[in-house]
């Protein structure tokens, strides 16, 4: 008896074991073929890139400010931008799937649902954060400011995941419709207020030198926005593909 109970642990945990790895297997499988895709045409980052420094630009020119200032509104620029760049990446992302009949293989796969919205949420993560890296330095010559701040880097990272989580969610819903260039940020802008006040409201005490007990509470905002919010995709992706 106690040797059936034993065997049968064992094959459950072996079976368990091998779902994670075919899990993990097919997350990795979606970000290398999103990788490869993009090495190739560099359509999606070039895009990315290119608003991102023209909205920067157009700030630089536009706001003719003295230098404490423009430290001031540094935060707020800096997220406008962001915003602007992942929506436009986010929406190209999901349309290049659907155009190019990728996106009906990968909802045939015989793989959890899941692993596509994670393998999309990845590999948006890596191109947003490729964007941003570029960004910080050429905002940090224009504006004479220091954007290399450990602690304001990680408010950019956690903001990002809660961006890039929600927006795949809305993108895969919005894709299906003709006006999908439109209702993504139409829906988009609204869920996301609260990840990007907390992210402007943190970055803007890292800047200016705040206490740490100012930037806690917008930080501990952030981090439970992105568990919430990836988790609630997680559970709904299947049903929004479906639809």
């Amino acid at each position: 008896m106690a040797e059936n109970v034993e065997r049968t642990t064992k094959t459950h945990t072996a079976d368990r074991g091998s779902r994670t790895g075919n899990f993990f297997k097919a997350v990795s499988a979606v970000v290398w073929k999103d990788l490869q895709a993009e090495f190739r045409s560099r359509e999606l980052f070039s895009a990315m890139l290119v608003f991102s420094l023209l909205i920067i630009l157009i700030f630089n020119f536009a706001l003719e400010l003295d230098i404490k200032t423009r430290q001031s509104v540094t935060a707020g620029v800096l997220w406008a931008t962001f915003a602007f760049a992942g929506t436009l990446g986010l929406n190209r992302s999901m349309a290049i799937e659907k155009d190019r009949g990728c996106l009906d293989g990968l909802l045939l796969a015989p793989v959890d649902r899941s692993a596509i919205y994670f393998g999309k949420v990845i590999s948006n993560l890596a191109f947003m954060l490729i964007v941003e890296i570029i960004v910080l330095p050429v905002y940090s010559i224009l504006y004479n400011v220091n954007l290399f701040q450990a602690g304001l880097l990680l408010v950019i990272l956690l903001g990002s995941i809660g961006y890039v989580g929600v927006g795949t969610l809305l993108s895969a819903m919005s894709v299906q419709t003709r006006t999908r260039d439109i209702l993504l940020p139409i829906l988009l802008f609204p869920v996301v207020i609260p990840v990007l006040l907390a992210a402007v409201k943190a970055s803007s005490g890292y800047l200016t030198g705040a206490e740490f007990s100012e930037i806690l509470l917008p930080l501990n905002l952030l981090i439970a926005y992105d568990i919430i919010f990836i988790a609630v995709a997680f559970m709904v992706f299947d049903n929004v593909v479906e639809e």
